[in-house]
């Protein structure tokens, strides 16, 4: 920034000083010019044009053309080694062939796999498979619909009527994280698409910009399925949970049937 500004202060005093010779000479009276034999306004203008000519030959001219050689060099490592040419477009190549693998990926993503045959099943299995979350809300209705409700009091003990309401609640829990999942999973491939259709057209400066979009598409993804292997994880837990508590019941009801039968061989022999 200090050559540019040094250049211009001495083209600014070439130039104030041309000024200053025309106005001298402009002001003479024009009998002291007329003594002269000719004109010295003309040879005085001349002698000014040719200073400044001079100085912006030699003081201006080679310093504005090493500054446009170094900026030539600038412009020519940003194109061959920040920016090569080549490598942008294989890498806009790539792009396009990998929209056209994310087209592959997302109808083999949204194949039907629906397998049920009875209606009951069915509308389950609908709710399950629709990918909408709005469908939340139905899966209970058809989870009791399939699987029953919760046995009522008069039919079973307070433990056993605990354990089942315990694993219908872990199971429609799963079910309705699934479908979230679902639908979580198509907003991810949405926003792949789209930020590999604008690689196709982005400037070379705009990379970080898509790298740190692309990075925080990551990071969402990453908790999204942090969140399915914690909801997996809770469903394992219940299943452990109830398999420990039938061993409890089962060695609870041998307990009784125990002193039952211990009872009922005592009243025997008496």
């Amino acid at each position: 920034m200090k050559l540019p500004a040094n250049l211009w202060r001495l083209l600014r005093n070439a130039m104030l000083l041309a000024f200053t010779w025309a106005v001298v000479v402009l002001i003479l009276p024009s009998k002291a010019r007329s003594q002269l034999g000719l004109d010295p306004c003309c040879a005085i203008i001349s002698a000014g044009l040719d200073t400044i000519s001079g100085l912006l030959k030699n003081v201006v001219a080679k310093p504005l053309a090493s500054i446009q050689q170094i900026e030539q060099q600038a412009s020519d490592f940003e194109q061959q080694v920040v920016w090569p040419a080549a490598a942008i477009n294989q890498a806009r190549s790539i792009a396009v062939q990998t929209e056209g693998q994310f087209v592959q990926m997302r109808q083999l993503f949204q194949m039907p796999v629906s397998s049920a045959t009875l209606p009951t099943p069915q509308q389950l299995e609908q709710s399950l498979l629709s990918r909408n979350p709005g469908a939340v809300a139905q899966i209970s209705n058809d989870y009791s619909a399939l699987y029953g409700p919760v046995t009522a009091q008069t039919d079973a003990p307070q433990q056993v009527r605990d354990l089942v309401d315990t694993t219908d609640a872990a199971a429609q829990a799963a079910m309705k994280r699934a479908v979230e999942i679902d639908a979580l999973a198509d907003l991810e491939l949405q926003a792949a698409e789209q930020i590999n259709q604008q690689l196709q057209t982005a400037a070379p400066g705009s990379a970080d910009i898509l790298e740190a979009q692309t990075s925080a598409w990551l990071v969402r993804a990453n908790a999204y399925s942090q969140s399915a292997m914690a909801e997996l994880i809770r469903v394992r837990s219940v299943e452990l949970a109830n398999e420990g508590a039938r061993l409890k019941f089962s060695t609870s009801h041998t307990s009784v049937l125990h002193n039952t039968g211990s009872q009922v061989l005592q009243q025997g022999v008496q």
